[in-house]
């Protein structure tokens, strides 16, 4: 037996040979000091790697104050202005809308109904300052979900948004399978209208497309006055960021977005006035 082979019970296994390839055989060829030095690039690990939009979104909260994951009181304006900007990919906004409320004449926001006298309503003024605030800290190509209901959607939805770059690209219905009040007819559904900050685009950056534009769900009695559907909201939360993601509700009323982060594996930053 050769020094190139051995043996392996009774079979004789030959070595693979290397060839090298036209550049080795030329390199080897030159003198040492000729040789170019190759520097390896050195593997990032994941503390190095640049922090993303959510991560610088989440570290100015908490250093002007506020907590992640968890509920807090606090004003939500004022929460949207500590935030970078282009830092969040996705907001939820479900403001009390006092236009509706006087519109409605509903008569009901006092002793009578203290649950909603204690909510604050927000004129169109401060809506839109929200908004704007909204829109500054999106990503570009991130989405505002904003609450409506059927009055604000046939009248205000367009002036709450004018002079932004925030564009209306979908709606959801939402059944609440639970027949409300109404002067004429009675209400059984609320409107979601989905915002887009421009660059407008669906691809990679809407990634559920199973999602219906009617949405029935119902919520437990005995929460919040507004209480707002959690397997839906899951489902936005999926379908416009990735796992990590820092979602953001600065009228986070009953902190039902917090529950739907949290079920996802998305972290939440939010406050309510009423803690």
């Amino acid at each position: 037996m050769t020094t190139t082979q051995r043996q392996t019970g009774s079979q004789t296994v030959r070595p693979t040979r290397v060839v090298p390839t036209a550049q080795q055989r030329r390199l080897a060829r030159l003198p040492a000091h000729a040789v170019p030095h190759v520097r390896r690039q050195r593997r990032t690990t994941p503390h190095e790697r640049a922090p993303s939009p959510s991560d610088r979104a989440a570290a100015a909260a908490v250093a002007a104050g506020y907590a992640i994951d968890a509920r807090q009181k606090a004003d939500g304006l004022a929460l949207l202005q500590a935030l970078p900007t282009d830092s969040a990919p996705l907001v939820f906004f479900d403001p009390q809308y006092r236009s509706v409320l006087d519109h409605l004449s509903l008569g009901n926001e006092d002793a009578r109904n203290p649950r909603r006298a204690a909510l604050p309503s927000l004129t169109d003024d401060q809506i839109r300052a929200f908004v704007s605030e909204i829109e500054r800290v999106l990503t570009p190509s991130g989405h505002l979900m904003l609450w409506v209901d059927k009055f604000l959607l046939c009248t205000g939805v367009p002036r709450l948004t004018e002079h932004t770059d925030l564009r209306c690209v979908d709606m959801v219905t939402w059944n609440k399978m639970r027949m409300g009040m109404g002067h004429r007819t009675r209400r059984h559904t609320e409107h979601l209208v989905v915002f887009q900050k421009t660059p407008v685009r669906a691809k990679g950056v809407w990634t559920n497309h199973s999602i219906p534009d009617v949405w029935h769900e119902q919520v437990e009695r005995g929460g919040h006055t507004h209480s707002k559907p959690i397997r839906l909201q899951q489902a936005l939360i999926q379908a416009t960021t990735r796992m990590g993601d820092l979602v953001v509700d600065p009228c986070a009323g009953g902190f039902s977005v917090l529950e739907a982060a949290e079920g996802t594996g998305r972290r939440f930053l939010g406050a309510d006035l009423n803690g």
